[in-house]
């Protein structure tokens, strides 16, 4: 009974998360109502209530599981050589393909870039923590160089789903790489 409960639970969220993701692609969060999402979705109100308090709360614990995931995955790399960083940048862009309409849906909406800023700053500590680990490269350098490079990673992410993915994962980490690596390797304050 149980296994056929958690079953129902996990349709639940994930038809829940569907509808918002399909509503957010016409509308702002603020614009879209609970009953609308529960009509989207096919299910009463008591029943999004049992799992969410609103819009507000579906939308953030859907980012959390995604921020979480990334955390997941980057922990298991190792960053400091270039080839490693190539293909776990590559990965990650997998991941991102693997999560397409979540991915675009929310790093282009334009209400809020609260999912963008939390996506740099998983990418930053990332990028700081090992890639940026050399002396010559003091700690205010260090946050200047990785916003920049990840800012235009996002950016670049952002165009390619907005192009519908028209290069492989290995080809935009492979521009993302070569312009971290180069920026970082040539950083360095007189």
């Amino acid at each position: 009974m149980n296994e056929k409960l958690d079953r129902r639970k996990r349709y639940t969220r994930m038809v829940l998360k569907d509808s918002l993701m399909t509503l957010l692609k016409s509308k702002a969060l603020s614009g879209i109502t609970v009953k609308e999402l529960c009509e989207h979705a096919d299910i009463n109100r008591s029943t999004f209530y049992t799992h969410y308090k609103d819009q507000f709360d579906l939308l953030r614990q859907i980012e959390e599981e995604i921020i979480a995931d990334m955390n997941t995955y980057l922990n298991q790399h190792n960053f400091e050589e270039k080839e490693q960083a190539l293909q776990t940048t590559e990965r990650l862009l997998e991941y991102i393909v693997s999560k397409y309409d979540i991915f675009y849906t929310l790093l282009n909406e334009n209400e809020d870039t609260s999912f963008e800023r939390r996506v740099m700053e998983v990418a930053s500590n990332f990028l700081i923590n090992n890639w940026m680990n050399d002396d010559e490269i003091d700690q205010a350098n260090s946050e200047y160089l990785s916003t920049f490079i990840i800012s235009g990673s996002i950016h670049v992410i952002k165009l390619w789903l907005a192009r519908n993915m028209d290069k492989t994962p290995h080809q935009i980490a492979q521009i993302i790489n070569r312009i971290a690596l180069n920026g970082i390797n040539n950083c360095y304050v007189d």
